[in-house]
């Protein structure tokens, strides 16, 4: 086989590779990176950053945001391997431990899924110009719904915009991240949180409810 045999045969496997359905994916166990939200309905803005551990179940979001004229400094330190997250409030100098769902959910494509597309983030005109990435849909619980989207290399999480009848829409986009932990003081409660005392709840907060609670809190503020 010649040179140019071996080159159009090449070029036929990567094209063929290239037109492969996006499968579903899981992102890196740590990374730290900037997120932003607007939720429900528009109700608040918040930007910040997310420190994020699959190995340990541990997530921190802090939120630095505005509803109407007010600003407010929460920052979230969920810990799923031992079911509780601290809720702090840094302009109120507070700290509130609240019950956790143990139910820890990666950063991933869920198995079920539906992919909506794919498509170049930028241009696709020249290199370095633009990304891959897959948009994705699924079910939430009580009647929701949600679309995700990824990049194709490496399963970077880059939007999410779920609606839950509850709180409507809430949209999170995500940028900078960093694989791995910037900091890794990040997953220890902060010397406040020291004597907060449990709440006692009915039922366990989860990921969702947890900000779901941030934006009703928002929300009072206005």
């Amino acid at each position: 086989m010649n040179i140019v045999s071996a080159l159009s045969v090449l070029g036929l496997l990567l094209a063929a590779a290239s037109a492969q359905k996006p499968n579903q994916c899981e992102s890196p166990p740590l990374m730290t990176g900037g997120v932003s939200m607007v939720g429900p309905n528009g109700l608040f803005m918040s930007s910040g950053a997310v420190s994020y551990d699959a190995f340990g179940q541990k997530i921190r979001f802090r939120n630095y945001g505005l509803v109407g004229n007010e600003t407010f400094a929460i920052d979230q330190l969920m810990l799923f391997n031992k079911k509780v997250y601290y809720e702090i409030d840094w302009q109120q100098f507070t700290c509130k431990k609240k019950r956790l769902n143990t139910d820890f959910i990666p950063m991933q494509v869920p198995n079920n899924a539906e992919l909506m597309g794919q498509v170049i983030a930028g241009s696709s005109s020249s290199w370095g110009m633009g990304v891959l990435v897959n948009s994705w849909q699924g079910n939430l619980p009580n009647n929701g719904h949600y679309m995700s989207v990824f990049t194709e290399i490496g399963c970077i999480p880059m939007t999410f915009a779920g609606y839950t009848p509850s709180s409507g829409w809430t949209l999170v986009s995500t940028f900078n991240w960093v694989l791995g932990l910037t900091n890794p003081m990040d997953f220890f409660p902060p010397v406040i949180c020291a004597k907060s005392q449990l709440e006692e709840s009915e039922t366990p907060d989860t990921m969702f409810t947890a900000l779901e609670s941030l934006a009703r809190k928002t929300k009072h503020m206005e």
